[in-house]
């Protein structure tokens, strides 16, 4: 039996996800054609952007559909720039968004040891050609939720644009777009049970960016190109899932409890990395002194549990995690556990169980060599 915890990776996709995906897949037809097969396929784009307002706190004219979060993000950083050539990131941020202000003059800022972004040091870098600021909800790697309420008000006194990347946040904690009153948030939609390929990026209503993608009038001209229309219907269907019954809740609850048992059960000489408090519900990242991730990861997969790593090895990157490197901490030997809605108790068990296991076997091997 298999057990997957690699859910900030990829969740997989719920039972009311497929069942809505479905009859789009076979009865396909453009949302923008006036005959009666666009306007039923309409009212399912429409349907869906309601839904995914509902979740994240937003007006539905708010939600601008993409092809997931990479876009989302790249869009916000183009559309920003156009005002201003300036813009501040964080070393932690996606790799997406890191890149996107690459190809601009950005200033870098750094973290404590714990993951997270001092909001003095963030504003302090804004100037006055500053067009956009960038602070994630929650980290990827550790999960250290970090300052964005505090930073968005500030920012918002300066008329400073500020884009919330909340990927790994939406799904797993309550998130309102409105109260928090940031200008952009990207959402993927697979990070909670979603389909993949399909995202949102969350515009303030009076916002007018140009759009990254052209050639169509799609999303009110915001974004070119016929909408994936059984996507988005999935999409809308995973977070109507969500918003019902206090189901968010729970599973956040159930997720917290979840990682919790796993730090509470560390064999000696694994170290949590991050916040291990102040942090998102359904990740957390440890270091395994001694042994390289990778040996670690295929022992857990042998196991029958599925597991990531910040480390070089375990990525289609080259370098190692930079968001471990800007903490201080090693990243070769970091090993990531996320659940989701589909995680259950077994699952935790069962990595509970094989680590040590894993471990002590691995640094056996390494003392007799």
């Amino acid at each position: 039996m298999r057990h997957y915890l690699d859910h900030a990776s990829t969740s997989p996709a719920r039972p009311e996800v497929v069942e809505a995906m479905v009859p789009w897949l076979a009865n396909a037809a453009d949302p923008g054609r006036v005959h009666t097969e666009g306007r039923v396929a309409r009212g399912a784009v429409e349907s869906a952007r309601e839904q995914v307002a509902a979740l994240v706190g937003a007006r539905t004219r708010e939600v601008v559909f993409t092809s997931g979060g990479t876009e989302a993000i790249n869009a916000a950083v183009w559309g920003a720039v156009e005002r201003r050539s300036h813009i501040v990131c964080p070393v932690v941020e996606h790799s997406a968004v890191r890149d996107a202000c690459a190809r601009h003059d950005v200033t870098w800022i750094g973290v404590d040891r714990l993951g997270r972004v001092d909001a003095d040091e963030l504003l302090a870098a804004v100037r006055p050609d500053t067009a956009l600021v960038n602070l994630q909800w929650g980290n990827h790697e550790v999960g250290t939720v970090q300052p964005v309420a505090a930073v968005v008000a500030e920012c918002r006194e300066r008329g400073v644009l500020v884009h919330v990347d909340a990927a790994q946040a939406v799904g797993h904690v309550p998130v309102s777009f409105g109260e928090l009153g940031a200008d952009l948030l990207s959402v993927s939609g697979h990070k909670f049970g979603g389909p993949q390929g399909v995202g949102a990026l969350l515009v303030r209503r009076g916002l007018r960016l140009r759009p990254l993608l052209v050639g169509g009038e799609q999303e009110r001209a915001r974004r070119a190109g016929m909408e994936n229309v059984a996507a988005i219907a999935g999409f809308g269907a995973a977070a109507a899932a969500l918003s019902a019954g206090g189901r968010l809740e729970a599973e956040s609850g159930a997720a917290r409890s979840q990682t919790a048992r796993v730090l509470e059960n560390l064999p000696p000489g694994v170290v949590p990395y991050g916040d291990t408090d102040v942090r998102l519900p359904h990740l957390m990242c440890v270091g395994v002194e001694g042994v390289e991730a990778e040996a670690v990861l295929l022992g857990l997969d042998q196991a029958g549990v599925a597991a990531h790593s910040g480390s070089a090895c375990s990525s289609e990157s080259l370098e190692p995690s930079p968001v471990l490197e800007a903490m201080g901490v090693d990243a070769e030997r970091s090993l990531r556990v996320s659940v989701g809605w589909s995680t259950t108790d077994d699952d935790v068990d069962a990595f509970v169980e094989a680590l040590p296991g894993v471990v002590s076997r691995l640094r056996a091997l390494g003392a007799a060599g």
